[in-house]
C-alpha cells in the first residue's frame, strides 16, 4: 500500500511529518478527496498543548486537522452528488447511521461519532482524505479552498443563531470576538439581527469585529454592573435578547447572563472549565433560555457555504497568517506561542 505525509501529534508540544498509508474506498458511498487547505483550531492547540480536552485524551500518535476543503480525486460506484475534480467543503464529523440521536436530526450529539483529529480517530492533515459524498459540499470556483475551509468553524455560528432563533429585529450580544465568535456575529446579522454588540478584552479584535457584522463594540470588564449598564447603553437603554458566549470565559459568562435581556435566550458556545460559579437566580426570574451548543447539525453546513459563496459573509479578513504544509510543524508551534496575535492560520497543500 503507498504512503502519505500526515502531520502527527506525536505526544503533546511534538508534532512531525509522518508516513501513513493513502486510504483506498472501501464504501461505495464514500469519496478520496486530495485536502488543499486546513484551517488551525483552537482544539488542535489545545491538543498540542495539553493532550487532551474533558474526557478526549490523546493516547496514541495522531493525524490532525479537521477544518479543511480540496478536491474530489475518485469515488465510489454508488457516489452521485459530486463527481471527480468537485471543489468542495469537507464536514469532518460522521455520526452512526443508526443511532437514536441520528435519527432524531441530532447527529452532532451521536455518541458513535467519528470527528476528525479527536483521539481516537486521524484528522484531514495528509493528502488524501475519506468522507462520505453526504458530508462533502460543492463549492462555486470563485470561492478559494481557504474560504471553503472557513465553513467549519463558521457551521458553529450557523448552529449557535438557529438554536438562539436569531431573526430580523433581534438585538445580540456575542461576547468573544474570536474566530468562531466573529464568524457567530456575522451570521447573526445575515440572520436579520439589526443590532450585533460585540464584547472581548482586546481592543484590536473589537475593531476587527467591525468587519464582522459589529453594530456596536464593548470592552470586557468585570464589574458587572458597569457592563450591563454599558451593553444597555449602546442599546439605546435595552438589553439583547440573545446573547451568544464564545469565550468560555467564566467573567463572562456571569456578564452574558446578567446582561441578557428578559425572556432572551443564552446560547454556550465556548468551552470552558468544567465548573464555573454561575448566577442560576438571573436565569429563573428572568425566564431566560439556556441552551448549550455543540458543534453543527443538518444544514448547518450547507447553510455556512452558501453563505460564503454568496459573498453575505467575508471570511478572508479571518485569515491572519498562512502556511505551507511541510511546515505545518511551525504553524502549530506558533499558534501556540503567539495565540494574542493569531485570528486563523491556514495550512495549504499539500500538493
Amino acid at each position: 500500500m503507498s504512503k502519505q505525509d500526515a502531520i502527527v501529534l506525536q505526544k503533546p508540544g511534538v508534532i512531525t511529518i509522518d508516513k501513513r498509508d493513502v486510504p483506498e474506498i472501501k464504501d461505495p458511498h464514500y469519496v478520496k478527496l486530495h485536502i488543499k487547505a486546513t484551517g488551525i483550531c483552537g482544539s488542535d492547540v489545545h491538543y498540542y498543548k495539553q493532550g487532551a480536552i474533558g474526557q478526549f485524551i490523546v493516547k496514541s500518535p495522531m493525524v490532525l486537522g479537521h477544518e479543511s476543503s480540496g478536491i474530489v480525486a475518485e469515488v465510489g460506484s454508488a457516489v452521485k452528488n459530486v463527481k471527480v475534480g468537485d471543489r468542495v467543503a469537507i464536514e469532518p464529523g460522521i455520526p452512526s447511521r443508526y443511532s437514536d440521536e441520528t435519527m432524531a436530526g441530532n447527529y452532532n450529539l451521536c455518541p458513535y461519532m467519528v470527528f476528525a483529529a479527536t483521539p481516537p480517530y486521524d484528522g484531514t492533515l495528509t493528502k488524501y482524505y475519506l468522507a462520505p459524498e453526504d458530508f462533502v459540499y460543492k463549492m462555486p470556483d470563485h470561492l478559494s479552498f481557504e474560504e471553503g475551509a472557513l465553513a467549519e468553524p463558521m457551521s458553529v455560528g450557523v448552529h449557535a443563531n438557529k438554536l438562539a432563533g436569531t431573526r430580523f429585529g433581534s438585538k445580540v450580544l456575542v461576547s468573544g470576538a474570536g474566530p468562531v465568535g466573529l464568524l457567530a456575529g456575522a451570521v447573526a446579522k445575515n440572520f436579520g439581527a439589526t443590532e450585533v454588540v460585540f464584547v472581548d478584552i482586546s481592543e484590536e479584535k473589537l475593531e476587527r469585529s467591525k468587519q464582522f457584522g459589529a453594530t456596536h463594540t464593548v470592552l470586557s470588564s468585570t464589574d458587572e454592573d458597569r457592563f450591563v449598564s454599558e451593553v444597555s447603553k449602546v442599546l439605546g437603554g435595552c438589553l439583547p435578547d440573545i446573547v451568544l458566549e464564545c469565550s468560555g470565559a467564566q467573567p463572562a459568562i456571569r456578564c452574558g447572563v446578567k446582561a441578557c435581556g428578559v425572556g432572551g435566550h443564552y446560547v454556550q458556545v465556548g468551552m470552558g472549565k468544567d465548573n464555573v460559579n454561575f448566577p442560576i437566580s438571573e436565569v429563573g426570574s428572568k425566564e431566560l433560555t439556556f441552551h448549550g451548543c455543540f458543534r453543527y447539525k443538518k444544514g448547518d453546513f450547507a447553510d455556512s457555504v452558501a453563505l460564503l459563496s454568496t459573498g453575505r459573509v467575508n471570511g478572508k479578513p479571518l485569515i491572519s497568517h498562512r502556511f505551507t504544509f511541510d511546515k505545518a510543524p511551525d504553524a502549530y508551534k506558533f499558534n501556540a506561542e503567539h495565540g494574542g496575535e493569531v485570528v486563523k492560520t491556514i495550512i495549504t497543500g499539500p500538493e
